[in-house]
C-alpha cells in the first residue's frame, strides 16, 4: 500500500508530468484498443455478410422489401445521432484539430457511444467510408475524458486528447508508428517530447491490444512484394506521384461540394442519410466490392486481373459513392476509401505501363502499393505518416524510398495547384457553419427584443 501511495505522489508531481502521461498513454492505449478491436471485427463481419446478402436478394427478391426498410430504419438512427450530437458527423479528425484549437468542444462520454453506434451502423450497412476517423475520435474520447475524470490541467487535457487520437489510429490499421507520427504531422503540427510520451505508450499499447485479436498480419493481404530498384524506376515512380496528385485534386474540392449540395438541400434530415444507403442497393448487386471501407478490394487488385474497363469503372464507383455517403454528414472517415482510390490508380498505371512495356507484370502490386501513399500524400498533405502507414498496412518496410519519391511527388503537385489538406479544410467549414449559425441565433434573438 504505501508503495502503491509513493508511485501515485511521484505521479502526481509535476516535474515528472513526462512519466505520468506515458502511464496514461498506456491506460489510454488498453481501452482504446479494446473498443476499436470491437469495432474492427463488427465492420469486417459486415464486409463478410454483405455479400452474401446482396446474394441471397438476388436470389429472393420478395426480402428486398424489407431490407429497403431496414437501410430507413438506419438512416432515421443515423440522422437522430448526427442530431442529438452534431460532434459525431463525420470523420472527427477535423472535430479533434478544433478542440486542440480551443475553438470546439465535446462531451466525450456522449461522443463515445453515439460516435461507435454511429459509424458501426453507417459503414456495415455498406457506405463507403472509413474506420479510422472514428476510431481517432473514439482514441480521443478516451484521452479528453481520462484528463477530465482525473482534473488535469487544460495543457495536460490537450496532451492525453492528442495520444488518444494517435491511439485510434494505430489500433485501426495494426500501425503503431503511423499513430505518432499523424499526432504530429496532422493533430499537433509540430513536435512535442510531452506529446510523445503519450502517444507512443498509447499507441503501442493499443495495437498491441487489437494484434492479440487480429493477429500480427498487416491490414492489406498483398502477399509477397518485390523489392524495387527506386533508381532504375524512377522516372516511372515521379510519373505515378504526378498523375496521381493530378487525380487526387479533385477529391477535396468534390467533398466540399458533396457537403454543400447536401447542405442545402431542403428535405428530411432522415432523407440526406437515406440517399447514400438506397445508392448501396444498386452498387449491392452490380459493384459489391465498392461498399463499405474497401479493404477487400484492395486485396482483389493482387489476387485477381482486373481489365482496365473494370478498373476505371472501380475508381469511378468508389470515389461517386465516397462523396455520396460523406456528404450526407453520418458518421465515417475517408482514410480508408482514399488509399482504395489510391490503390486502384496505381493499378490503372501500372497496367497501362505493362501493356507500353515500361512495367514487368510481376513489379504491378509495387505500384498499387505506391498509389496509396501518393493519393492520401495528395489528398492530406501528410506525406510521412501516408508513407509510413502504407508500410505498416503493407508489411513493405522495404519499400521506403520509392514510397517516399511517389507521395513527395503527389504532394508537390498537389501543393502547387493550390490544393489545401482536407482536414484544414473540413475544419474551416465546420467552424465557418458554426458561425454562420451563431449569427442567425443572435439576429433572431435580436428581433424577439423588438
Amino acid at each position: 500500500m504505501d508503495t502503491l501511495l509513493s508511485i501515485g505522489r511521484v505521479l502526481a508531481d509535476e516535474k515528472h508530468l513526462k512519466l505520468r502521461l506515458f502511464v496514461e498513454g498506456n491506460i489510454i492505449g488498453i481501452l482504446t484498443g479494446l473498443l476499436i478491436a470491437l469495432f474492427r471485427f463488427l465492420l469486417s463481419t459486415s464486409e463478410e455478410y454483405l455479400p452474401l446478402i446482396y446474394a441471397r436478394l438476388e436470389s429472393e427478391p420478395r426480402f428486398l422489401v424489407a431490407w429497403l426498410a431496414l437501410l430507413f430504419v438506419i438512416a432515421y438512427i443515423l440522422h437522430r445521432i448526427v442530431q442529438h450530437e452534431p460532434m459525431t458527423a463525420g470523420s472527427g479528425i477535423p472535430q479533434i484539430e478544433g478542440i486542440l484549437a480551443g475553438k470546439m468542444d465535446m462531451n466525450w462520454a456522449r461522443v463515445l457511444v453515439l460516435k461507435f453506434l454511429g459509424a458501426t451502423l453507417g459503414i456495415g450497412a455498406g457506405l463507403s467510408l472509413g474506420r479510422e476517423g472514428p476510431s481517432v475520435q473514439l482514441g480521443a474520447c478516451f484521452g479528453q475524458g481520462l484528463g477530465r475524470l482525473t482534473h488535469r490541467s487544460a495543457e495536460e487535457g490537450r496532451y492525453l486528447l492528442a495520444t488518444g487520437a494517435g491511439a485510434g489510429l494505430a489500433a485501426a490499421f495494426n500501425a503503431p508508428l503511423a499513430g505518432v507520427i499523424f499526432c504530429f504531422e496532422e493533430i499537433t503540427h509540430g513536435f512535442s517530447t510531452y506529446v510523445l510520451m503519450g502517444a507512443v505508450s498509447a499507441a503501442v499499447m493499443a495495437t498491441t491490444v487489437t494484434q492479440y485479436f487480429f493477429g500480427m498480419a498487416p491490414v492489406f493481404h498483398l502477399g509477397s512484394i518485390p523489392t524495387l530498384d527506386a533508381g532504375a524506376h524512377f522516372p516511372l515512380l515521379v510519373a505515378l506521384g504526378a498523375v496521381v496528385g493530378l487525380v487526387a485534386l479533385s477529391f477535396n474540392k468534390c467533398l466540399i461540394l458533396s457537403l454543400e449540395t447536401y447542405g442545402g438541400w431542403n428535405v428530411p434530415g432522415y432523407m440526406k442519410a437515406a440517399l447514400p444507403l438506397l445508392l448501396s442497393v444498386p452498387l449491392g448487386f452490380t459493384l459489391p466490392a465498392v461498399l463499405g471501407g474497401g479493404g477487400p478490394l484492395v486485396d482483389s487488385l493482387v489476387a485477381y486481373h482486373h481489365g482496365l474497363a473494370l478498373l476505371v469503372i472501380l475508381f469511378l464507383a468508389k470515389f461517386a459513392f465516397t462523396m455520396a455517403a460523406f456528404g450526407s454528414g453520418v458518421p465515417g472517415g475517408i482514410f480508408l476509401p482514399m488509399l482504395v482510390l489510391g490503390a486502384i490508380a496505381g493499378s490503372i498505371f501500372a497496367l497501362a505501363g505493362e501493356t507500353l512495356g515500361w512495367i514487368p507484370q510481376d513489379i504491378a502490386v509495387c505500384y498499387i502499393v505506391y498509389g496509396m501513399a501518393a493519393y492520401f500524400s495528395a489528398v492530406v498533405k501528410s506525406p510521412v505518416t501516408g508513407v509510413v502507414l502504407i508500410m505498416e498496412m503493407t508489411g513493405s518496410f522495404s519499400h521506403l524510398l520509392p514510397l517516399m519519391i511517389c507521395a513527395m511527388t503527389a504532394y508537390l503537385v498537389a501543393d502547387l495547384m493550390g490544393s489545401a489538406p482536407v482536414y484544414d479544410m473540413l475544419l474551416e467549414r465546420n467552424l465557418r457553419k458554426r458561425e454562420l449559425a451563431k449569427e442567425a441565433l443572435e439576429k433572431r434573438m435580436h428581433a424577439s427584443r423588438k
